[in-house]
């Protein structure tokens, strides 16, 4: 899998795609990461990427002809499944999606910065917008590590025990039950007795009934 990210501030995006999971697959050739700095094809001598809004509206927008000239550089190089924009009006980030994502070959995600991009840019390049929340970030830099994370974890043999990940919140629109380690008694605050029991069966059904009771109490959305 590829995922080229293009941004203002890369700077922003090279410790937290470095290290833990998504910097070890990396290192196991499970993904190519790529951060393109959209000044590359920023103009004049301040490679100035951003302009005045029409219509008087304050704050600066991001420029469509670098943004053009740097998609078109990397589609001339290969196909890519999804060109996607880290907005805040964008879909909500969840699981599934991420699940469908991580079956992609190459991606794009394109950061915002200021007030945003030149609206022909969604119209005209983007094959879809997902957001993390509803509220504003200072650009779309962290919403990028974030999804790029939820994506790259779900790579076969990028987590050691890849059953781990499937049993992760949300998986199947419940919340992941608890879990513990050891001591099984700390201070007198001790581990359920049903993990200690060995019983496989007995323990899958009562972690099944705590994803629910969690869910039911933290999460009722889920269950609707």
């Amino acid at each position: 899998m590829r995922i080229d990210i293009i941004t203002v501030v890369p700077e922003l995006l090279e410790s937290p795609l470095s290290h833990s999971i998504v910097g070890r697959a990396i290192k196991k050739g499970l993904v190519e990461i790529h951060i393109h700095n959209l000044r590359k094809y920023g103009k004049g001598p301040r490679q100035q990427v951003d302009d005045y809004s029409y219509g008087g509206d304050a704050g600066m927008v991001i420029m469509l002809e670098p943004v053009y000239n740097m998609i078109q550089e990397l589609k001339a190089e290969r196909d890519y499944d999804e060109i996607i924009y880290m907005s805040p009006d964008g879909e909500i980030l969840n699981q599934n999606i991420a699940n469908e994502l991580s079956l992609k070959e190459n991606i794009i995600l394109l950061c915002g910065h200021y007030k945003g991009i030149d609206h022909r840019i969604r119209e005209h390049l983007i094959t879809r917008e997902i957001s993390i929340g509803d509220y504003v970030l200072t650009g779309g830099e962290l919403p990028a590590a974030i999804i790029t994370d939820a994506i790259v974890r779900l790579i076969p043999g990028a987590i050691g025990d890849e059953q781990s990940a499937l049993s992760d919140s949300f998986q199947d629109n419940l919340l992941a039950p608890p879990v513990y380690t050891r001591p099984a008694d700390y201070n007198g605050w001790k581990v359920p007795e049903i993990l200690l029991s060995g019983h496989e069966a007995k323990i899958d059904e009562w972690k099944h009934e705590q994803a629910v009771a969690r869910t039911l109490r933290l999460r009722p959305d889920l269950l609707k």
